[in-house]
């Protein structure tokens, strides 16, 4: 009995190979279409036009080529249904067994930098769909392929009938995968071109929130080694390993952190992060005055921590990190002088920025019950412009300067969060308390420990003081300046503690939770 194999494809990576296997050892006839049967052709396989098989010829531009009773009725026949078969002797149908289809390249048309609609229009693939859910709904009977890299494991089991049951299944659900990820990313690319002012359209989100993504690697463990973890996404586009043992679930969380800290500074600047809060941050006029002065911040966190910088990270630095346990490494560049060095420690993780530093426009997505939590990444500073002096002193440019640099630092923060800066250096940083004066305290201590001075130096907060007290054991500790939110219903007893002490305070109306 003669067997049939439908080839249509874009991706053409090993096809001819494929195909020829698939002739010359298993004795299948081939159908195609367009540019995969000209490859074909070229090849010396004997190919015959889908458009000849059904008699109809392809019309309208393409559009309608392999949306015909003989191609679904050859893919959608039960061997194991009489009726089925009678059908399709009835109406001259031939039973198709293989299918090889993979789709027009939506995706990487729409992520073209100025795409036309139309030509985004155009690559959404009709037929290519219809003939893969067709044959995967089929899968019984069918074998269907929508990727390249399964070509050798269907060569293999095309002589065992075992196996192939079992591939079959296997190939169906990557159809089903393949095809509602297709669907997504057209949907997705709609939602944005849709014009209507519903509530939906103006929040930005649209009412029915899809997520797909390939997976990219099996990880060894979740946050825990008794959890399991997968990575999925385009995140290796954006980070090149250069050396070390695979990431962790908590190294490519801390990574995220440290990129999204980093792309907030222009200016040479090194930060520290532990558990994806910064443990210190410094900028200045090099990169290895930055390391001091950002290492200065705590000596004991960085232990087991990460580090990224914002420059090519040269000798000179290498030299001053070599020592310290760290787990990763971030940076645009390394200098080959710096391979070398980190080059003796074989489990240390350097990772290369692919695109540079700067923070990109993800959204925000987190698991709660029944559900997902979406929102925009918080990637606004506020308008520096706009924020108000509320004391009756206003800060020195020392201290205004101060007050920026810990904004951009606190915002990483875990709340409640506290940051006491001086210039353009974390002196003590407080997280993740359940009351803020605690982070306060904490922020303190630190910097004690540090042995650095708080006198004339500005406290940052991410959000509110709800009471005085924070506000006090900041100025208690040194601090001349404060930055918040402000917004607090005691905001006039707050502004009077810092007016009794001689400080300097700006609201700056925004807020920076970080849960």
């Amino acid at each position: 009995m003669q067997k049939l194999a439908l080839l249509s494809v874009s991706d053409k990576r090993g096809l001819a190979d494929f195909a020829s296997a698939l002739v010359k050892q298993h004795g299948y006839t081939l159908l195609s279409t367009g540019g995969t049967a000209k490859l074909l052709a070229e090849q010396g396989l004997p190919v015959t036009e889908v458009s000849q098989h059904t008699g109809f010829p392809e019309m309208m531009e393409g559009r309608v080529k392999t949306l015909h009773p003989k191609i679904h009725g050859g893919l959608l026949c039960r061997r194991d249904k009489a009726e089925h078969l009678e059908a399709a002797r009835d109406h001259n149908i031939d039973l198709i067994d293989l299918v090889v289809v993979n789709l027009y390249p939506f995706e990487q048309t729409v992520a073209k930098p100025g795409v036309h609609f139309e030509e985004a229009i155009e690559n959404i693939d009709i037929g290519g769909p219809s003939m893969l859910r067709s044959a995967a709904k089929n899968h019984e009977s069918v074998t269907v392929v929508t990727d390249p890299d399964d070509y050798s494991r269907v060569l293999a089991a095309l002589d065992d009938a075992s196996a192939l049951s079992a591939l079959r299944r296997q190939l169906a659900l990557k159809v089903f995968q393949r095809t509602g990820a297709y669907d997504t990313a057209i949907a997705a690319y709609l939602e944005k071109q849709v014009s209507e002012p519903d509530l939906e359209a103006l929040s930005g989100f649209p009412k029915r929130f899809t997520l797909s993504y390939p997976k990219a690697q099996s990880l060894r463990y979740g946050e825990n080694p008794h959890q399991k973890a997968a990575l999925y996404g385009s995140f290796h586009e954006h980070f090149a390993q250069l050396q070390g043992k695979e990431l962790s679930y908590n190294n490519i969380l801390d990574i995220t952190s440290a990129t999204y800290l980093i792309g907030e500074f222009e200016r040479p600047t090194v930060a520290i992060l532990k558990h994806t809060n910064p443990c210190g941050a410094a900028s200045a006029d090099t990169l290895i005055e930055a390391w001091h002065k950002a290492y200065a911040t705590d000596r004991q966190a960085p232990f087991g921590g990460i580090i990224v910088v914002n420059r090519t990270l040269e000798a000179d630095v290498a030299e001053q990190i070599k020592d310290i346990f760290t787990e990763v490494i971030i940076a645009p560049r390394f200098s080959d002088e710096a391979l070398a060095i980190f080059a003796k420690k074989k489990n240390l993780r350097l990772m290369i920025a692919k695109d540079g530093l700067g923070a990109d426009s993800l959204l925000d997505v987190r698991s709660v019950v029944g559900g997902l939590l979406v929102q925009d990444r918080n990637k606004i500073l506020g308008n520096f412009a706009d924020f108000k002096v509320v004391t009756k002193r206003a800060p020195s440019a020392e201290e205004l300067a101060a007050m920026l640099f810990g904004w951009r630092v606190c915002k990483h923060v875990k709340s409640n969060a506290i940051v006491y800066c001086k210039g353009e250096q974390t002196l003590g940083v407080g997280a993740g308390q359940m009351a803020r004066v605690d982070s306060s305290r904490i922020a303190v201590w630190k910097a004690g420990e540090a042995k650095l001075d708080l006198h004339g130096s500005v406290v940052v907060s991410e959000a509110l003081f709800p009471f005085p007290d924070g506000l006090i054991a900041a100025a208690d500790a040194g601090a001349t300046a404060a930055i918040q939110p402000g917004g607090s219903v005691k905001d006039a007893e707050v502004i009077a503690a810092a007016d009794e002490r001689g400080m300097a305070m700006i609201f700056t109306g925004l807020r920076h939770f970080k849960h």
